[in-house]
């Protein structure tokens, strides 16, 4: 299945909370979840009670739509957390906290994950002194994550410090030169988005 491409406040609504994916306009009045919050469509404000299966699926369509990725890069991260050591659904939120356009908003270079993902196609960015351009790669601890040169002349990326919230926990973002270091691997009291991972896993193993 391809990436959604519509328009994504639709997402928000359909999932009854804020999946900030539109930047500033999450934060403001403007926010249409905050004027319509029931589902889109026709029957949206008259919700059904789920069932156990609705409530897997609904858990797995939030972390996607959070993270902006596609059913086949889900599956196949939630393979790849199921052969790790520990527990499956926190290493499954683990490996997509460490995809490179996260990381990128995490650290405050970008108001949205979906603007982190075309910052970095665009080549804005150097991951350990050389340029990246791909959205999904899975960041170590220790990786240094740094605006290009010639970007940093940028007024956007100049007024999107200035105003940027607090990074993540376990990233340490030096502003004065535009570069950030993943310190430590992200834990799940780190995570903002609400989400029973353990919901997917029962839905993915069966």
């Amino acid at each position: 299945m391809a990436r959604y491409t519509g328009p994504v406040c639709r997402q928000c609504r359909a999932e009854g909370m804020k999946l900030f994916l539109k930047g500033d306009k999450c934060y403001s009045d403007k926010c249409p979840i905050n004027r319509r919050n029931f589902a889109p469509g026709q029957h949206g404000q008259s919700r059904k009670k789920m069932t156990e299966y609705g409530l897997q699926l609904r858990e797995k369509q939030k972390v996607k739509r959070f993270y902006g990725i596609s059913e086949s890069f889900m599956r196949k991260t939630f393979e790849k957390a199921d052969k790790m050591a520990g527990i499956t659904g926190e290493n499954l939120l683990n490996l997509l906290e460490k995809r490179l356009d996260n990381v990128v908003f995490r650290m405050g270079f970008a108001l949205s994950r979906a603007e982190a993902r075309q910052l970095i196609v665009h080549g804005h960015f150097t991951l350990n002194g050389k340029k990246l351009d791909i959205p999904s790669y899975e960041v170590q601890v220790g990786d240094v994550i740094e605006v290009k040169e010639k970007s940093t002349k940028s007024k956007k990326f100049s007024d999107m410090l200035e105003n940027r919230g607090n990074a993540a926990r376990w990233v340490s973002v030096d502003t004065e030169n535009m570069k950030g270091t993943v310190s430590a691997e992200p834990l799940r009291e780190d995570l903002d988005i609400p989400v029973a991972e353990h919901l997917i896993v029962e839905l993915y193993s069966k």
